[in-house]
């Protein structure tokens, strides 16, 4: 049985959402605008599910391919993601450490994602753009100082990131990497939003990413060296966590600059980031033009 799924989309020049039923897309601003402007406010209400079930009632309004699908959340007030969060991750380093007492994090923007089938754009400024396939989750509940024994309360909806990277400019500075993750659209977000029902679904997602075909990276989140539990308490320690917020909770090993030679991603190529119960999210490449 196919999970629920929301998503934003455009259509003949406007930003709407619906239901994903099928091959199609089940118009749910018209019905629901008034209450949730967007899939935002839906999931500062907890409306996720009601919206799903309410999709799921009606043929769709539109094919997939006849809309352009948008990240999943417009604007969210953070965008936090997790480095070095699988165990073979920290062994890529080579350098002897054992594994990280706290997790390794930073921010993006939102205009450094695109949605699916949207390109990912390989900026002037360098040849090094690298994938990084990764699950999100989305906050749904505030909170601050939130106890991991509360933390899945909290979560909202699952999706899916290609947290993409400009590796020499991860390297420009000695204790930051926000200028290689910051790019205009060298991220995707989405296909769409997969409601949060119960541990067991987040527990154990098989997590791959493949290039022009080619399986790079395959892994586990029953593997993450620091869980959802422990992310959304350790992060909502030092900031309040508020709905629509989403936390990107890593990447396997076998992102692009782990070969030897690295294997950075060039135009033309296609990266997808599929994970069990959730979906598959697809990108081109291009070059940026100004």
């Amino acid at each position: 049985m196919t999970s629920p799924r929301l998503a934003t989309y455009a259509v003949s020049g406007l930003q709407r959402y619906g239901a994903v039923v099928d091959d199609g897309i089940v118009d749910l601003s018209s019905r629901f605008g008034q209450d949730y402007p967007t899939l935002r406010e839906a999931i500062a209400a907890g409306a996720l599910m009601r919206l799903a079930e309410e999709g799921a009632r009606y043929r769709p309004h539109h094919a997939l391919d006849a809309v352009t699908l948008l990240p999943p959340i417009p604007q969210p007030e953070k965008i936090i993601c997790i480095g070095v969060n699988y165990p073979d991750r920290n062994a890529e380093y080579k350098d002897g450490s054992d594994a990280p007492k706290y997790p390794s994090m930073f921010m993006r923007t939102p205009r450094s994602f695109v949605g699916h089938n949207a390109p990912l754009v390989r900026p002037r400024a360098s040849q090094q753009l690298d994938y990084e396939g990764e699950l999100a989750i989305v906050i749904g509940k505030a909170g601050r100082h939130i106890a991991e024994s509360a933390a899945l309360d909290h979560i909202a909806a699952i999706t899916l990131c290609n947290e993409g990277t400009i590796r020499d400019w991860v390297r420009h500075a000695k204790f930051n990497v926000t200028q290689g993750k910051n790019f205009d659209s060298t991220g995707s977000l989405g296909p769409w939003l997969v409601p949060y029902g119960e541990e067991a679904q987040i527990a154990d997602i098989r997590l791959w990413t493949r290039v022009n075909g080619e399986t790079r990276q395959d892994d586990r989140t029953s593997r993450l060296i620091f869980g959802f539990r422990y992310l959304v308490n350790y992060i909502s320690t030092f900031t309040t966590l508020v709905p629509g917020d989403v936390i990107v909770t890593g990447t396997p090993t076998g992102a692009g600059a782990r070969f030897d030679p690295p294997r950075y991603l060039k135009p033309g190529d296609i990266v997808e980031v599929e994970a069990s119960g959730v979906g598959l999210l697809r990108n081109g490449v291009i070059d940026e033009v100004l």
